[in-house]
């Protein structure tokens, strides 16, 4: 039997859609950094997190949570299950996170474990913004 090698993260990207080309390529729409609006609560109908995990072997399980400002509270989570039969292999994952209501302002955060271990924690920040004055 062969030994399991943990993968490593290649990428993580948030956004707003992921297209596959007929060459297998990936194309992402609308790589997001936070969310600026101008009031609030606010519903993101289809926020895709974009994932690419390598250099592993053996089989592993995934999971992806968004998390409120308060860093404990989570609104929106997915997993999922990787396997690589050796350490060439890369892995590709997108995770959906629909209709996720963001009540508040704030630092959201958008967390990867692999089995249990934290292996990326990013911020999203959501921003009221001053709505434009009518002329």
């Amino acid at each position: 039997m062969s030994a399991t090698i943990v993968p490593d993260l290649q990428t993580c990207l948030l956004c707003e859609d992921v297209r596959q080309e007929a060459n297998g390529s990936f194309f992402l729409v609308g790589v997001l950094g936070g969310i600026a609006v101008p009031a609030l609560p606010v519903t993101a109908q289809k926020l895709l997190l974009f994932t690419r995990w390598c250099c592993g072997a053996g089989r592993f399980r995934p999971f992806y949570r968004l998390m409120l400002p308060d860093s404990t509270s989570v609104i929106a989570s997915s997993q999922g299950n990787l396997e690589f039969q050796n350490s060439e292999d890369h892995v590709t994952q997108i995770s959906v996170f629909a209709n996720v209501q963001f009540q508040q302002e704030g630092v959201y955060w958008v967390e990867v474990m692999l089995d249990s271990a934290l292996k990326l924690r990013f911020p999203f920040p959501i921003r009221k913004i001053a709505s434009p004055k009518a002329s």
